[in-house]
């Protein structure tokens, strides 16, 4: 590191904004600004896109170090040098903060509204003036390209991510789903959405109804992926509760993204009536069940004319463009795209691919091939979400109430869920199991501020819930199993 370096420095702008800060701070300001706009105009993007997979790899060593969840490390690595480089006036940082907004504020802008008065009318009245300043800035249409950007790339990572979780779900288990799992999953669902929508409603009585929906149907979502992982370290996964938990937990995902759309379909229509609220559940309902039936027709008259190509590249390509379809058709009929990411991911099999032999004997297998372009587009989500998380938000005494009681319904409405099992299973160990939000949960509030239903403060009140419940069910699964050990 350079021997002059000074305080100074750490407030050098876009260019500079979030490369990794050993490479930052040995460039001269001067030298690294013309690096960055006389070269390439792709060369920020690249730096940015870099440099949020640098930190997502530090957060998720550490989260490993001490036996956490990955998705925790990088959600907290993304608040930490969010809200640090945020601090030191970081240009970048500034933007990325501000999520959609920045992309509603473009669009008043285009229809004719001055910097100004679409800054007022976008964003919350502190940041108004910092983002005006900088887009007038003559870096300000360099840092709306790497935020859009950052933003799509973020968007694939949902979308793959749903994928790989539809993958690894079964339509034959799930119509052989047990009574224990399905009653599970129904009261995991209903208690925590019912206990988070009287919340909101008492004590926010001025928010939208549909903000309040939005916040309940967060509170429903459990996510698979980390509750798997646990009980798998433990050495659990043969467990009749584990089985329980799992189904209910897929079940879970499948009742939370029809509500998802249920909701999304209610704020974009402008107004909850019974007609809309029949109209998107019939909609929901109708893609998911023809998507299932046809489907699998379609693909396997796609990978009948590509029986040309390699295994790899027949299940490379047909798998990419299978979810891409799936997501814009989702999106076409009115539900989030995600719906029909998880969609394709329910319907897409290895067996289709019948040209290059048995399935088992296959070299590549689709969920290999996609795994990549999960594991490095997700992260870019989640560390993006940890920076928009505004830390100066909890100096507000609401926001911290409204934390305590999202995180009081978020625990006890999944804890109580275990009463849907039956005798001997151990009900606390599933109601246990059930409650982490983890990635499921950061992808319903990010969809929340994408529509304008959730603000800055309520988002960083639900995203202190996500982190806490995937915090502390790690931690419990392993005391009641310990604890079980012992007096077993």
């Amino acid at each position: 590191m350079s021997g002059g370096m000074n305080t100074a420095s750490l407030s050098v702008r876009i260019g500079q904004g979030c490369l990794p800060l050993f490479f930052l701070y040995s460039l001269p300001t001067q030298a690294s600004q013309a690096l960055i706009l006389h070269g390439d105009p792709i060369a920020p993007v690249i730096l940015t896109i870099t440099s949020i997979l640098f930190f997502a790899l530090i957060g998720r060593f550490v989260a490993r170090k001490l036996n956490q969840p990955s998705v925790l490390g990088e959600l907290i690595i993304g608040i930490i040098i969010g809200n640090l480089l945020f601090f030191f006036d970081v240009d970048l940082i500034i933007v990325l903060r501000e999520g959609t907004a920045i992309f509603n504020m473009l669009d008043l802008s285009l229809q004719g509204y001055s910097w100004t008065e679409a800054a007022q009318l976008s964003l919350p009245p502190l940041a108004a003036g910092q983002i005006i300043t900088i887009m007038e800035s003559t870096q300000g249409a360099m840092l709306l390209q790497v935020t859009h950007t950052v933003d799509i790339f973020s968007r694939y990572g949902v979308i793959f991510l749903l994928f790989l979780v539809g993958l690894e779900t079964s339509v034959d288990e799930m119509r052989q789903v047990r009574s224990d799992s399905l009653r599970v999953a129904l009261i995991g669902m209903i208690c925590p959405v019912a206990l988070g929508f009287t919340a909101m409603w008492l004590l926010m009585p001025d928010l939208d109804t549909h903000t309040d929906i939005f916040v309940a149907a967060t509170l429903g979502a459990t996510s698979i992926g980390i509750t798997a992982s646990v009980l798998k370290e433990l050495n659990q996964l043969h467990q009749n509760e584990t089985h329980i938990i799992l189904g209910a937990a897929v079940l879970d995902d499948i009742l939370s993204l029809i509500m998802l759309a249920i909701v999304t379909g209610i704020i974009v229509s402008g107004g909850f009536s019974w007609f809309d609220f029949t109209r998107i559940t019939f909609l929901s309902a109708a893609f998911l069940i023809s998507s299932i039936i046809i489907g699998p027709r379609l693909l396997k008259m796609a990978i009948s004319m590509v029986h040309y190509m390699t295994l790899g590249e027949a299940k490379l390509f047909i798998s990419f463009l299978f979810v891409m379809v799936m997501a814009w058709l989702a999106n076409l009929v009115g539900l989030a795209t995600i719906v029909g990411a998880f969609t394709a991911g329910l319907i897409l099999q290895d067996a289709y691919f019948k040209h290059w032999g048995k399935s088992l004997q296959h070299r590549y297998h689709i969920k290999d091939l996609v795994a990549p372009l999960e594991a490095i587009m997700v992260p870019i989500f989640f560390v993006l979400m940890g920076i928009q998380v505004k830390l100066e938000s909890f100096l507000d005494t609401d926001v911290i109430g409204i934390a305590t009681i999202l995180l009081i319904a978020a625990i006890f409405g999944k804890a109580v869920s275990g009463l849907g099992a039956s005798r001997p299973n151990n009900k606390v160990m599933i109601g246990i199991g059930m409650m982490p939000r983890g990635e499921v949960g950061l992808i319903f509030v990010s969809i929340g501020k994408t529509l304008g239903v959730i603000d800055d403060k309520l988002f960083s009140a639900i995203v202190l819930m996500i982190i806490i419940t995937t915090l502390i069910t790690p931690l419990l699964l392993k005391l009641l199993v310990r604890k079980q050990s012992r007096t077993a």
